[in-house]
């Protein structure tokens, strides 16, 4: 693993200890002007999600007020009833995003799709660092409001279903996450800047429990509008079976 890599893992936690898990769950609450655009607002506001740590999937229960539960991979999104009885599945859902931009509404499923790939990349990182064929390439320093953070460009396999292949993310002098920036390629490549906060230690490892989503202009400073997404987490578990 590459120096700057190898420091941003060790921050968060051991991740020969990470290996041994299976999975994580967290209770989430979200806000943010994009589940109203995409056609979906509240439906994901209060919710509990399940993230693989080994293979790729994600699960959110309830998955809007009827109670649904979603599954996501990246061939795959099923959405099942209560009682875990299929009532929808997407096959190779990626594609369908093909064409959209900001504002064309998601299908139940698509926003299953994204809320599934999103969620695993955020409760992953910064362990998907030292996935096999993850590359990682230092950039130069960024300062903002003062303070500055190291930075890393991280490219993802084909196989890994992620917001953009490229991404970019920006750390403390302790290697804890502050930021981190993609284009949401399932959205017209809107770039976002995603900022961390408000970690605590769980079994071990540091989470970030504040997430807050802002638009990223040209020159990759962050917009102050709008809030595009906004992630509280709590109850955080991670579990070996």
């Amino acid at each position: 693993m590459e120096k700057l890599a190898q420091k941003i893992v060790e921050a968060h936690g051991n991740l020969a200890d990470w290996q041994t898990f299976n999975s994580v769950t967290a209770t989430l609450k979200q806000g943010g002007a994009l589940w109203g655009m995409k056609g979906h607002a509240g439906k994901l506001d209060d919710t509990s999600v399940t993230v693989g740590l080994k293979d790729e999937w994600a699960s959110h229960a309830p998955f809007g007020p009827s109670g649904k539960v979603s599954f996501f991979s990246p061939g795959s999104v099923i959405l099942k009833d209560g009682d875990r009885k299929v009532l929808e599945e997407l096959k190779n859902p990626r594609a369908s995003f093909a064409g959209h931009r900001l504002e064309t509404p998601w299908s139940e499923l698509q926003l299953a799709y994204f809320a599934g790939c999103a969620m695993w990349t955020y409760l992953n990182m910064p362990f998907l660092l030292a996935r096999p064929h993850v590359v990682t390439s230092p950039l130069t320093d960024w300062t903002e409001n003062g303070v500055t953070w190291q930075r890393l460009q991280v490219t993802f396999p084909d196989h890994i279903a992620t917001h953009s292949r490229v991404q970019t993310l920006y750390v403390d002098a302790d290697g804890l996450l502050k930021r981190h920036d993609y284009d949401v390629e399932i959205a017209g490549n809107t770039p976002g800047a995603h900022y961390v906060s408000d970690y605590v230690e769980v079994q071990g490892f540091k989470f970030p429990t504040t997430r807050k989503i802002f638009p990223r202009g040209p020159d990759g400073q962050s917009l102050p509008d709008p809030l595009v997404v906004s992630i509280d987490l709590s109850d955080i578990k991670l579990a070996r079976t």
